[in-house]
């Protein structure tokens, strides 16, 4: 597995926060707008890619291979496959991962990848116990049937299932993804005053990065009704730690610390990457912005799966020879501002490297001042789908900016696992 990685350019939507109904895009729309955008600057045409491998951990049921709907709607044309990966909260990295394993491979040579959800978008269901009466109903034949039917039926059938809600509990250990963000509170002793600081810092930081125009990788959308959207629209400049402090806990309303405004949002949103081969590079006339060197996935406990970034990333590290010095900037996505801080400690905690990473001493404070300088998914929010090619992408732009080298992308997944990309600017 010689073959050179590259990154040759990359687009996202603003990422748009979900406010109790559908938002306007489904999830097909946000991939399609982002990504003919991003063919469309290209020195390629769409049919010349060889594969388009879309992540999505909750597409739609009339979107169901979303990565082969999008294809065709970016005008790929039908001879370019188009295929979909799901890794929870990793699915956009997943997206990248794949891509390289086939140019590694050689079995492609240009490839779009990424990820998309649109998480206001997850349906409300029925109860088992509305499906079975449903059932029961519709096997009735006689009125006498009907009638007997009717009888069984009580109003909290029509009770609905929030299925985000489903899709955010882990069915191993039956928590919330919010509750094992407790337990790293918990287990690092990580203050509520602790969570909101880190919380409001990110807002801050999107400002900054936004007032700068650090945030160029966004395509604006527009809606059927004209409505332009220029940028992610859950930032808050009013999220500071006196505001964020008035938020009761959310996962444990007794104990808790973990509040909506201390977590990551719910959000529809795309974000792509085009990956090239040398060859590919060269056939096409291609300007490469940066590489991927190598990238790794870990398994952990799923109740601490916010730790899953310190278990990915380490064995990058290892394997390259680098210390936490060696790295210029880092992207950990914020699923919760406890899950973020709890990585940070852990790394600095001896017992905890040796126990649980195999290593003979603690790894060492990260830079702080190097993580997620322009903010993260806190202030932005975390369409699960999208965020791991998300970060992928934005920390080769922050990279590019500071005329830096080296970065590690790393994500925590529910389930359990944790991913990590090592990224080179070029």
């Amino acid at each position: 597995m010689t073959r050179t990685i590259y990154i040759i350019d990359g687009a996202r939507t603003p990422f748009l926060k979900a406010r109790n109904a559908p938002g306007p895009f489904a999830a097909s729309d946000l991939a399609t707008a982002a990504g003919a955008a991003l063919l469309a600057r290209q020195r390629f045409a769409p049919n010349e890619l060889d594969e388009v491998i879309l992540g999505c951990a909750s597409p739609s049921p009339d979107e169901v291979n979303i990565g082969r709907v999008v294809a065709l709607r970016m005008g790929c044309g039908q001879k370019v496959p188009g295929w979909t990966v799901m890794r929870n909260c990793a699915s956009g990295m997943q997206a990248l991962d794949s891509a390289m394993a086939n140019i590694h491979a050689g079995r492609s040579q240009l490839v779009l990848a990424g990820g998309v959800d649109a998480l206001s978008r997850a349906p409300l269901l029925f109860s088992d116990a509305m499906v079975r009466w449903l059932s029961n109903w519709y096997a009735a034949k006689s009125a006498g049937q009907k009638l007997a039917a009717l009888r069984q039926f009580r109003p909290a059938h029509l009770a609905p299932v929030i299925g985000i809600m489903k899709g955010l509990t882990d069915p191993i250990v039956g928590q919330l993804m919010g509750q094992t963000a407790e337990n790293l509170a918990h287990r690092f002793g990580i203050s509520r005053a602790e969570m909101d600081v880190f919380a409001a810092r990110s807002h801050a930081r999107v400002l900054a990065a936004r007032e700068a125009g650090y945030l160029g990788e966004i395509v604006p959308l527009i809606d059927r009704d004209g409505t332009v959207y220029r940028d992610d629209d859950g930032v808050r400049a009013d999220s500071t730690p006196e505001n964020l402090a008035k938020l009761k806990p959310f996962f444990d309303r007794k104990y808790g610390r973990v509040t909506a405004g201390n977590s990551s949002q719910i959000t529809d949103g795309a974000a792509w990457l085009v990956l090239a081969s040398h060859e590919a590079v060269e056939r096409h006339g291609l300007t490469p912005l940066g590489r991927i060197v190598d990238s790794q996935w870990a398994g952990l406990d799923p109740e601490q799966m916010g730790l899953g970034p310190v278990h990915a990333a380490t064995p990058l590290l290892q394997r390259h020879a680098l210390e936490h010095a060696d790295i210029d900037a880092w992207e950990i996505n914020e699923a919760f501002a406890a899950q973020v801080i709890a990585c940070l400690r852990a790394w600095d905690d001896a017992e905890y490297c040796r126990r649980e990473l195999g290593l003979d001493d603690a790894l060492g404070r990260l830079d702080e001042d190097k993580l997620n300088v322009d903010g993260g998914a806190i202030a932005q929010g975390h369409p699960v789908g999208a965020s791991g090619a998300r970060i992928v992408l934005h920390l080769l732009n922050v990279l590019r900016r500071k005329n830096a080298k080296r970065g590690i992308a790393s994500i925590c997944i529910g389930g359990g696992q944790g991913g990590a990309m090592l990224v080179e600017a070029l």
